[in-house]
């Protein structure tokens, strides 16, 4: 029998060297071995077409179409797995055989399968850009010539409507009200300056179950970035200011009670319609961030200018005080999904703030650090901080992995903490090996920690700690649910340029009759404005007070 392994290696590699000559006569080998994977047939494709062979690479797609394709390995180039994306393929092999109209049903195809960014089209296939049907299949490149200010917007919400039925994994959520919502919206645009256009479709996002929506100003209108140089957090039904820019340190600590004289309850309460969210536990992440954007604030009645408001606060003497509070520039930062929204706490916070006068506790040390961790002599344990579910630049989560366990072996830890209460998300697959090593240590006692900021990425690495190993989860619960729709695929509405984002993934990483709303602790030890003044951490008390029973 041929050694299969083997050629299947061999011909990746030609592929991943971009030998497409050779990768394409290795994986003709390997589909005559076997002709039942539907990614040696995609992969064929892959180097049939960039050798030129568009009648071959044609057949191989379909091949590949007919048995579905999921990857050999994490490796480049990433295989078409995506919704649309063979459709797409076998779109351009037809154009560049001069099949016009087959051609054009194929890219039809892809975009009713939900393929991403069809505007590659005009590039890809600038063969069919004469056709009739082709503007409307990849969608405006631009606002039209002459269109009025009310035309673009109205031709963005219609963009809009199209795009979200392409993407949405549960179209369910666009029911009538969801359409009567975009008319009302449609309507409304000649008697709403663009910032509340802006916060319209913020509320049709809210809409979709769907706590990876956004939209991104920032290009368009930079006013509406700018944030307050403090930052807050919600212990319960108090907002505390957790963090504050040098010059207004003294609010570090201060419990917020009004903004331009509304009570925080009923400001966040405005806010709300706007927040996307998986549960009901993210908007106690989003709220306070959104809160320190006057400009929003405004658009929802609760501030008077878009550039300052006036803070009413109870220091931490008991002083009830006003604090007048102008915003700032945003902090400069790579792009990323949470730059549409206010940057959080207590990450992203500059490095010369001020906290409340109370020794760093370890969950709050190093929370811009993807990961890191340390033994702890109370307790005997190895506390492992998980804030990102990425590599870094000189490290990876798969050797940070390897260290943990080392560590725990060579300290004779009791127990392993794994914290994942900051952890945004990432790459979900490469939160998998963690759940190898602690199914590797069955007697080992590992705790989980979690809470409102545990989405995307670290959500499904939560879900499947918490599905496959004796994981003890500890905190408050998760910011998302073991089964939700999610994932990062923004495209731009072209009348207006601005950036919106809608999933177009559901992912079920859990049971398919699992119907939480999100991991809720087996150990309730939420945080609570007296522990975090006093610089201590309920859910690793709480965890200490386990091992000792």
């Amino acid at each position: 029998m041929a050694d299969q392994v083997g050629m299947v290696a061999a011909a990746e590699e030609a592929t991943r060297a971009g030998d497409l000559a050779a990768a394409a006569r290795r994986w003709q080998a390997v589909v005559e071995v076997n002709p039942v994977n539907g990614i040696f047939w995609a992969r064929l494709g892959l180097a049939r077409f960039g050798t030129g062979d568009h009648a071959g690479a044609l057949d191989a797609y379909r091949r590949a179409t007919e048995l579905g394709v999921w990857p050999i390995a994490r490796g480049e180039p990433i295989p078409p797995i995506f919704p649309g994306e063979l459709a797409y393929e076998i779109a351009r092999c037809l154009a560049a055989l001069g099949e016009r109209e087959a051609a054009v049903e194929s890219l039809a195809e892809a975009v009713r399968q939900g393929l991403r960014d069809p505007g590659r089209a005009r590039s890809d296939l600038e063969q069919l850009a004469d056709h009739p049907r082709f503007e409307g299949l990849v969608g405006p490149a631009g606002p039209a010539d002459g269109a009025s200010r009310d035309d673009r917007w109205r031709s963005d919400l219609r963009f809009l409507r199209g795009e979200l039925a392409r993407r949405v994994p549960r179209p369910d959520v666009l029911d009538s009200d969801f359409h009567a919502a975009v008319d009302a919206l449609d309507r409304a645009v000649p008697d709403l300056d663009d910032g509340r256009v802006v916060v319209g479709i913020w509320r049709l996002l809210r809409r979709l179950g769907d706590g990876h929506a956004w939209v991104s100003v920032e290009d368009s209108w930079p006013e509406w970035t700018r944030a307050l140089p403090v930052w807050f957090f919600q212990f319960g039904t108090s907002l505390l200011v957790t963090e504050a820019e040098p010059r207004f340190g003294h609010l570090a600590g201060a419990e917020v009670l009004a903004v331009d004289g509304h009570p925080v309850a009923e400001v966040l309460d405005a806010l709300d319609p706007l927040l996307t969210r998986d549960n009901p536990y993210t908007p106690l992440a989003r709220g306070p961030m959104w809160l320190r954007v006057p400009a929003y604030l405004r658009a929802v009645g609760m501030a008077e200018r878009p550039d300052r408001v006036t803070l009413t606060v109870r220091l931490l003497s008991g002083e009830v005080t006003d604090a007048a509070v102008e915003a700032g520039p945003p902090l400069p930062e790579p792009r990323t999904w949470m730059n549409a929204r206010p940057r959080s706490w207590p990450s992203r916070c500059p490095p010369d703030s001020v906290r409340p006068p109370f020794e760093t506790p370890a969950y709050l040390r190093d929370v811009e650090n993807p990961f890191w961790f340390e033994y702890q002599a109370a307790g005997n344990l190895v506390y492992f901080q998980f804030n990102g579910v990425r590599d870094k630049d000189d490290d990876t989560l798969a050797a940070c992995y390897e260290r943990v366990f080392a560590a725990v072996a060579e300290h004779d830890a009791g127990a392993l903490v794994v914290d994942l209460r900051w952890n945004g998300g990432g790459n979900t697959w490469l939160g998998q090996p963690l759940v190898h090593h602690v199914l590797a240590h069955p007697r080992l006692p590992v705790f989980v920690i979690v809470g409102r900021g545990t989405f995307s990425a670290a959500q499904n690495t939560a879900t499947l700690l918490d599905r496959h190993t004796h994981a003890v989860f500890v905190g408050e619960p998760t910011g998302s649910a073991p089964n939700f729709v999610g994932e990062a695929v923004p495209f731009r509405l072209p009348g207006s340029g601005v950036l919106v984002n809608v999933s177009d993934l559901y992912w079920q990483t859990s049971w398919p009759f699992d119907h939480r709303i999100a991991i809720a602790p087996r150990i309730y030890a939420p945080p609570t404005a007296e522990a975090y003044l006093a610089g201590r951490d309920p859910a690793m008390d709480a965890v200490r007070e386990q091992l000792a029973r």
